[in-house]
């Protein structure tokens, strides 16, 4: 099953250990990845550091000179299918994964190759959504990779040799990881999907060097603990809630928190009665032990798949005249959320999209629900207001930004069902809401179990909102939704994506255009910036490419 360096001759590894000092001075430690924007130069984590505010202060591109802003160099992808991965950069080294489950290892500043590994997963990996793999984590002298197949690996991050190699779920249960690993202190902290497969969902740690496992934490209650009560009778489970993106991170309170995903069945939430805790939910986990500290859930007992896997972006800001440890929250459900990190309080939550399947939030941030009657269309659609893709926080700014999906809508179709392992666990289906009855359009495909469909209604609009106010201060409206997540530096730049193949860059202050470049593809995961040479670098994914731009040298 395992494949490694497989092209590469005995003799050519033996070359890449020798040149081993050379492709790093250091080890990238705990601390290192803890004081992350001290390091700017690097990208060391998911979202580049344990805040997730896709925030770098690198000002070398700025105002001025971004529209002199040149290709350096271009990495293919060799497999096909979208290319959702998020580069590592640490001491001149990128890592990058490529679908379904292979590690490369390249030179930051000429794309050149290093080494390649490659993971192929069980035949009897299941997935809801793509053969994604959404990046790496790094730690010490390994970079770590979840697989399709639900297994978490180690390897060398100097020759590409694996180290350990361990199952995180059951395979022929549909669990996997498509998420980059979160490390935090000497665990690495990974959550499992599966949650259209009736899987029951966990965040798990395991110890860096070993693999242990160190503690994990189910995202479903079961007899006996707390808000178990939320589900009826066995419908726990299989009742989903997976978690699939990266979470963040307070060393100050010690807290990880991760974004949880949707109920299963997804779409018949008569099938199970009760607010399914924690499904739709952010948790706050002790990063020692995995205990639950507090929870908010955004969907109860949700029948719309609104999983609430968006990142959660954290920050310390002045919210009505004190200062506050706050979670800014764009959730698929279409509401824009402010949260107490120390405890969950609701402090502000507004719809940014059209919402109608809830008439507002009460007092403690809990949707009043407005079900639509058969047959009539649900907004925000299926996809969400805004779904997984990379938020960013600009502490320049002080302002929030991401895409959003607006006038986009659903009509569900709820079908009672029997779990089978292994098997798709939907409940029913849904059909989209077209412009007229035949009418083209436009958008994601994903298959209805009900109606076969293509594609969605909607138009993408970047907001940049005021997370004190919970208002847009200004948009950047694209032809065609947007799955691109963000990247803000400091020269109060933002460098974001679109369906269309354009790659933007827009002054984060008002959302006026700089500059933008057509690369050819779809862009979905968000870019990065790093430095290298006194050069600062800007990488993305477009369609089958990496591309990485700088000022002319």
């Amino acid at each position: 099953m395992l494949k490694t360096l497989k092209e590469i001759s005995q003799s050519a590894l033996a070359i890449l250990i020798f040149m081993a000092p050379m492709l790093s001075d250091a080890e990238v430690t705990f601390d290192r990845i803890l004081n992350a924007s001290n390091e700017p130069e690097n990208w060391l984590t998911y979202n580049g550091g344990y805040n997730s505010q896709r925030f770098s202060i690198l000002d070398q591109v700025n105002q001025t000179n971004v529209e002199k802003l040149k290709l350096q160099w271009t990495l293919q992808n060799q497999v096909f299918g979208a290319w959702q991965s998020n580069p590592i950069v640490a001491d001149g080294i990128m890592y990058v994964t490529e679908r379904p489950n292979t590690v490369i290892a390249l030179d930051a500043v000429t794309g050149g190759v290093f080494w390649k590994y490659r993971y192929d997963p069980s035949p009897e990996a299941t997935v809801c959504c793509g053969a994604n793999n959404r990046g790496v984590a790094i730690l010490g002298d390994k970079v770590f990779m979840g697989t399709l197949d639900a297994r978490l690996i180690a390897i060398d991050r100097i020759t590409g040799v694996p180290l350990w190699n361990v199952e995180v779920g059951d395979v022929e249960l549909a669990y996997s990881v498509t998420m980059a690993p979160l490390v935090v202190k000497n665990n690495v902290l990974v959550g499992v999907g599966g949650g259209e497969y009736g899987i029951r969902g966990y965040v798990a740690a395991y110890d860096a060097d070993t693999g242990k496992e160190v503690w994990k934490t189910y995202t479903i209650p079961a007899p006996g603990e707390a808000n178990h009560d939320s589900w009826e009778g066995d419908d726990w489970e299989h009742g989903g809630a997976p978690v699939w993106i990266t979470g963040s991170y307070d060393s100050e309170l010690n807290l990880t928190y991760w974004g949880v995903g949707n109920p299963g069945p997804d779409w018949n939430a008569g099938q199970r009665p009760g607010d399914n805790l924690y499904s739709d939910s952010v948790l706050a986990l002790d990063a020692d032990t995995g205990e639950l500290q507090w929870h908010f859930q955004f969907t109860p007992n949700d029948a719309y798949d609104y999983d609430s896997v968006q990142v959660p972006v954290l920050a310390d800001i002045t919210f009505n005249d004190q200062l506050k440890k706050v979670m800014m929250w764009a959730n698929r459900n279409g509401y824009f959320y402010v949260l107490d990190r120390t405890n969950g309080d609701f402090l502000q939550g507004k719809p940014y999209v059209r919402v109608n399947w809830s008439s507002g939030l009460d007092e403690n941030g809990r949707p009043i629900p407005t079900p639509q009657p058969d047959g009539m269309p649900t907004f925000p659609g299926n996809q969400g207001g805004t779904n997984w893709y990379p938020p960013s926080f600009s502490p320049r700014t002080e302002l929030f930004y991401f895409s959003a999906w607006q006038d986009y809508a659903t009509i569900y179709k709820p079908v009672e069902q029997e779990y089978t392992p292994g098997r798709a666990f939907l409940g029913g289906g849904f059909s989209v809401l077209a412009p007229a009855p035949g009418a083209p359009t436009i958008g994601i495909g994903r298959t209805s179990p009900i109606n076969n469909w293509t594609n969605e209604v909607g138009h993408a609009s970047l907001k940049a909102m005021d997370p004190r106010t919970g208002e847009a201060v200004w948009s950047y409206d694209q032809f065609d939704v947007s799955d691109s997540g963000m990247l803000t530096t400091g020269s109060d730049l933002l460098f974001t994506g679109g369906r269309e193949g354009y790659f933007h860059a827009i002054d984060a202050r008002n959302g006026e255009l700089r500059w933008k470049a057509n690369l050819g593809g779809q862009i979905v995961m968000a870019p990065i910036t790093y430095m290298a040479g006194g050069v600062q670098y800007i990488s993305v994914i477009s369609g089958h490419a990496l591309f990485t731009f700088s000022l002319p040298q």
